[in-house]
């Protein structure tokens, strides 16, 4: 009942939900004689994206496992409920819903959530049924340490991972131990004994880097056992930024400084900037004309100002904003704007208290070299200054500047000039950069609306 060392409801778990959104879609066009063409492909591509996001942010297996099944039915609605939410405004947006039967689409946004439900109940059902004719794995920890404690936690939430986790091998008194629940077997001398014994099948080894002899003489007394070892080495002991387990060409690593973004996360974040940017630009032509011309107008010079930042992966480009100075700067040495600074235009005031001079970013966006959300680009000259002075600071441009931000939204907007609110700002920047969610871009947006009406440090 293993393949490859993960169990087959594990398996069923990354395939489940996609195929039953993707098999009722295709079941109901079947149904009611449609015709499934490219739209109802696309349709199944964008629900799979959007899908993912929403119920792995709800979690729904862990709710179950804790014995919330109410909140676990309640939350596979309302997480439906969303999905159905984003692809009628898409559907919308787009004039595309006049490609699909309402019959269709209607039956199928209905059907989908009951039919999600009872997978699961077959899922559940499945592992119950393993559990019980004992198909589970043997397994012990090596290091009553926060990592130890960690996993054993995991294992717990995630009962599909089938593991029988019997206890802890630790030197230390068990009296001396905190946040264990599962007994300390022994000593770690022990371990050989115990695992021939009770035919134990995967060990942890969650020991510090810096007992590199002890782990080696572990490995000698396990030599002559079947027992599947798993080193869990304490990455987060160098306190970098989205530590996690890659592979480059089957080759493991570990990765300690990494952007949060690979993968699904990176199309997702793309395709909601794209489309958000789109949509932004052809609601607000109309003001971004009349802005174009009342800065014409009213001074000399040219209405976007240009200037050099650091972008994605350090690599300058070209910022796009309202002009609202009477210079445009863009050299090794640059004024950062001040209170009541005297550069400062009439309507460029204006346009610096509302934020509307950050309106030509969303065209940025579109040229894929910025984010509706992420750190705010900095002048090249204010970077090669502060990268000097802050510990981290280039690690903000792992992901595309943003046009809002965390740092923003927490009153990080404005004059920087002295070094602690820099700091201030850069540690918010790294805290987003660590919790990086699509539930967090939106809170961010959300917010960015309040503070642009507060008009909080903004001139």
């Amino acid at each position: 009942m293993i393949i490859n060392d993960i169990p087959v409801v594990a398996f069923f778990k990354y395939l489940l939900d996609p195929f039953m959104i993707w098999g009722s879609l295709v079941l109901l066009t079947l149904l009611y004689d449609e015709t499934f063409t490219g739209y109802y492909l696309v349709l199944m591509i964008i629900a799979f994206f959007i899908s993912t996001y929403i119920f792995e942010q709800t979690n729904l297996y862990r709710k179950w496992h804790n014995g919330k099944l109410l909140a676990y039915v309640r939350d596979t609605f309302v997480g439906w409920g969303a999905v159905v939410g984003v692809l009628l405004f898409l559907g919308y947006a787009t004039k595309l819903s006049y490609r699909y039967s309402d019959e269709v689409i209607l039956t199928w946004m209905i059907v989908t959530p009951f039919a999600l439900i009872t997978s699961h109940f077959v899922v559940h059902k499945i592992i119950t049924d393993l559990r019980k004719k004992g198909i589970v794995r043997s397994a012990v920890i090596i290091g009553a340490n926060n990592v130890g404690t960690q996993l054993q936690e995991r294992i717990a939430e995630f009962p599909y991972l089938l593991i029988d986790l019997r206890g802890y091998f630790d030197d230390r008194d068990a009296s001396r131990i905190k946040g264990v629940t599962l007994p300390v077997l022994g000593p770690v001398s022990e371990v050989g004994d115990y695992v021939r014994k009770n035919n134990i099948q995967m060990i942890f080894v969650s020991l510090p880097m810096a007992t590199q002899p002890r782990i080696c003489k572990l490995l000698d007394d396990l030599h002559d056992t079947t027992a599947s070892i798993y080193f869990l080495p304490d990455v987060y002991i160098f306190d970098m930024m989205q530590a996690r387990f890659d592979n480059v060409g089957g080759v493991p690593v570990v990765a300690i400084c990494e952007s949060p973004l690979s993968g699904v996360d990176t199309v997702v974040k793309n395709f909601s900037d794209i489309v958000l940017a789109s949509l932004i630009l052809i609601l607000i032509s109309p003001i971004l004309l009349a802005i174009v011309l009342a800065i014409k107008l009213t001074s000399p010079g040219p209405a976007i100002f240009r200037q050099r930042r650091y972008g994605l992966n350090g690599e300058s480009f070209i910022v796009y904003k309202f002009r609202s100075m009477t210079v445009c700067e863009d050299g090794s040495n640059i004024v950062q704007a001040q209170k009541n600074d005297q550069r400062t235009t009439k309507i460029g005031a204006f346009l610096r208290r509302t934020s509307l001079d950050e309106l030509p970013q969303f065209i940025n966006v579109l040229q894929g070299r910025m984010s509706i959300v992420g750190p705010r680009p900095h002048a090249v000259a204010h970077n090669e200054m502060y990268r000097k002075l802050i510990k981290g600071y280039m690690l903000r441009h792992k992901v595309k500047p943003g046009i809002t931000g965390w740092a923003q939204v927490n009153g990080c907007r404005g004059e920087t000039q002295e070094l602690d609110k820099m700091k201030e700002r850069i540690e918010f920047d790294l805290d987003y950069l660590q919790n990086w969610s699509i539930w967090l871009d939106l809170w961010i947006i959300m917010r960015t609306v309040w503070v642009v009406l507060r008009r909080d440090n903004a001139y």
